[in-house]
């Protein structure tokens, strides 16, 4: 008689089937499994408080090391989720042996280097490459995704913040999680905020052509649901300058004031705050063509910061010339210092840097205006 795994599936009321354990046959077959059932990320195990929902971006996602454009290396999967936060995955069985302490090296690699070399378009075109070949509509994945109510455009947006704040997710996925991998997922997960690291376990029990698949999560301590279970916060304005005033001069202050208040000046535009657990931000919401923009924003971190990046293939800054012009004017602030390499990042200005110039205030404004009529002209 063979020894019972502890897994049965009741058939009717009366029957009893035994479930033995299974393998994968190929980790190609587990990763094609994947592909077609992101459900076994289960999401609710995952965050029970908000579900996470998954869409397939790549399968074999290619990351560059930036060395002449090559890519070294490719991750087995990239979803995203509701919130556009990247999740890479990457999938081992039982048998691989680098799956104890290896792949950690390996997962890590990979996250440093897509946090620095990918871009929003990057994962536009993997998500789009895929539902062609799926012979899916991108629209509609989206819409199953975010829901009939869902902005896919700020969806897009997300994605962009995320990566550039590498807020990621990092998910190891094996048919048996081994202890040692749980305790470094468990350490790295309450250590990378706000990167999440976790592993899950897709076991597998078999009898005939039946087939059950067990998932578990591990990674996340008390200490760890706790810390990201907490709501972020939606700063305000007396927040907002509440920690300005610890972290600037009177003078920066100031101009952070000028900043504000000219980017609340119309009435016919939305200010937008941050929910930065650290630090807060606050920019005006433009809406040339109906396009959401993001041109700059104010932090509670000292800096304004011109979102040169999330500017491209967008309506009235796209073309890198528009973007050039507008680097010109702010660059009229001494000691700003913005360059040609920064037309597709994120820089910013430091205030001490808009003060230490006698004109500083005047020149910031004028180029904030000079933004805004091109964006009204458009």
């Amino acid at each position: 008689m063979t020894q019972s795994s502890g897994v049965f599936l009741l058939q009717g009321e009366h029957s009893l089937v035994p479930m033995e354990p299974g393998q994968f046959a190929t980790e190609d077959d587990f990763q094609r499994l994947l592909s077609r059932f992101p459900e076994l990320l289960v999401g609710d195990q995952i965050d029970p408080e908000s579900p996470r929902r998954w869409v397939l971006v790549k399968r074999e996602q290619p990351i560059s090391t930036g060395e002449l454009g090559a890519s070294l290396w490719s991750i087995d999967h990239v979803f995203l989720d509701q919130d556009g936060i990247p999740t890479l995955v990457e999938i081992k069985r039982q048998s691989d042996s680098r799956l104890r302490r290896e792949v950690v090296g390996q997962m890590l690699d990979y996250a440093a280097n897509c946090i620095t070399y990918w871009s929003l378009e990057t994962l536009q075109s993997g998500f789009e490459k895929t539902c062609q070949e799926l012979g899916r509509s991108s629209d509609v994945a989206l819409r199953e995704l975010l829901g009939a109510d869902g902005d896919v455009s700020q969806f897009w947006d997300r994605v962009r913040t995320n990566l550039h704040a590498k807020k990621i997710r990092l998910l190891f996925v094996a048919d048996v999680i081994p202890i040692e991998l749980r305790r470094i997922v468990e350490f790295l997960n309450e250590q990378m905020d706000p990167v999440e690291v976790l592993a899950i376990e897709l076991r597998q029990f078999a009898s005939k052509d039946l087939k059950t698949i067990v998932p578990t999560v591990y990674g996340q301590t008390q200490a760890t649901a706790r810390k990201r279970a907490s709501p972020a916060q939606r700063w305000d304005e007396a927040s907002l300058f509440e920690k300005l005033s610890r972290t600037v001069g009177e003078r920066e202050l100031a101009i952070a004031r000028s900043i504000y208040n000219w980017m609340g000046k119309s009435a016919s535009r939305q200010l937008i705050f941050g929910t930065g657990k650290e630090n807060g931000s606050v920019y005006p919401a433009f809406r040339p063509s109906g396009t959401p923009i993001n041109p700059a924003y104010l932090s509670s971190d000292g800096k304004l910061w011109i979102q040169f990046g999330a500017l491209e293939g967008k309506p009235v800054f796209g073309p890198i010339e528009t973007r050039r012009a507008l680097m010109e004017h702010f660059n009229e602030i001494r000691g700003a210092n913005l360059r040609e390499a920064d037309l597709t990042k994120y820089p910013s200005i430091p205030l001490r840097t808009i003060a230490a110039d006698p004109e500083g205030e005047t020149k910031v404004i004028s180029a904030l205006k000079w933004m805004e009529e091109r964006i009204d002209h458009a």
